[in-house]
């Protein structure tokens, strides 16, 4: 009898579960059949979002690839690739309802893993995947137009990827564009590295503006965006990037599968309380936060548990990693980061991170040779 695993979401930990459980399950477990799910056609590496932005930087696929096309070396009988979004989920009769551009479609599960990540409120920028490969690239497009002609620019919000767009920007510019980053307190929320990011910024020439909490913006009839501050200041600018705002894609999940901020409420083996054979990954848990290592370690622990399950075993708490760590990009030669409570030299942190931004990944984490 066919073992369906249905995985919703074709990102970092979706497709993490995905080729974990066809490349090392299937082999033991012959009847194992995997469908993923995904609004966008294409792997979004996000992560290169920053740069993105910046025209003539980065080819399209660098940071974005098909997906269907990583997974055609498995047996067609046991892996189907569906490009649409989650609707809603039944856990007692063990079935999602998704949508697609051809219809309805009805999925039955033996085992559900939930991997549909977080997205930006605002769906004008794409620091998300936030729709469909067309949604994402016109999105990006427009950022790239307007960026080229623009001579003054605003960010909102100083978490990592506000610094790291500010900075990309400024880097790239110079003395060409202003650039302001709006910062409602201390720069990332107040992690004992905001002193290092606020020193690579000032650096680069970007104005750091703390206690500068948008209220409001909107489009002028001349194109441009006025930003209303929470103090009653306005300031206009020929672009504006709001970082701040990121929501969980949990609106087709039953309510009590969810904490008070709207994530997946997991136990230790990242199974959704309150749900038989449910598991959670990624964003999705925001555990202790959104990370893109934190991801992949989650979904290598959720693939090892239906494996584990499949084979009548009990589950093994997932471990992720011992200590903390954040890494900054501020452009393309520097950067903020630490290890723990211990701080990573600049060069390194662009050596790490900065760089490539990861993108050399993106080719292993769609044809799944990565993992």
């Amino acid at each position: 009898m066919t073992q369906t695993i249905v995985v919703l979401g074709g990102a970092y930990a979706g497709a993490g579960v995905a080729h974990r459980l066809l490349k090392y399950t299937k082999p033991q477990v012959k009847d194992l059949k995997v469908i993923l799910v995904s609004k966008n056609s294409h792997f979004f590496w996000n992560m290169a979002s920053v740069r993105a932005i910046v025209p003539g930087l980065m080819k399209e696929e660098q940071y974005s690839q098909p997906i269907e096309k990583g997974f055609a070396k498995y047996p067609a009988d046991s892996f189907e690739f569906i490009v649409g979004g989650a609707e809603a989920v039944d856990i007692t009769a063990k079935t999602v309802k998704v949508s697609t551009k051809e219809g309805e479609r009805l999925l039955t599960y033996d085992h559900l893993v939930l991997a549909t990540g977080t997205r930006a409120v605002n769906n004008s920028v794409p620091w998300k995947s936030n729709g469909t490969y067309e949604e994402t690239s016109a999105v990006m497009s427009q950022i790239q137009t307007k960026l080229a002609s623009a001579k003054h620019v605003v960010v909102a919000g100083a978490g990592a990827t506000g610094v790291e767009v500010a900075a990309e920007i400024a880097f790239e510019y110079g003395k060409d564009k202003e650039v302001v980053l709006l910062s409602e307190g201390e720069l990332l929320s107040g992690d004992s590295l905001a002193s290092n990011a606020t020193s690579e910024l000032k650096k680069l020439g970007v104005q750091v503006r703390k206690s500068a909490r948008v209220d409001s913006a909107r489009e002028l009839p001349d194109g441009k965006t006025e930003v209303l501050l929470q103090n009653g200041e306005k300031i206009v600018t020929d672009l504006y990037l709001p970082t701040m705002g990121m929501a969980p894609n949990t609106e087709y999940l039953p309510v009590d599968l969810l904490t008070d901020k709207k994530f997946v409420d997991i136990d230790e083996f990242y199974r959704a309380k309150g749900a038989k054979n449910v598991w959670a990954a990624g964003d999705i848990v925001w555990k202790p936060r959104g990370s893109f290592v934190l991801s992949d370690k989650q979904a290598a622990g959720v693939a090892k548990n239906i494996d584990l399950a499949l084979k009548g075993k009990p589950p093994t708490p997932v471990k992720t990693l011992p200590i903390d760590f954040m890494m900054v990009a501020t452009g393309r030669s520097r950067g903020a980061g630490r290890m723990g409570p211990v701080k990573v030299f600049s060069i390194m942190v662009y050596l790490i991170k900065g760089k490539t931004l990861g993108t050399q990944s993106l080719p292993g984490y769609v044809d799944g040779t990565a993992f």
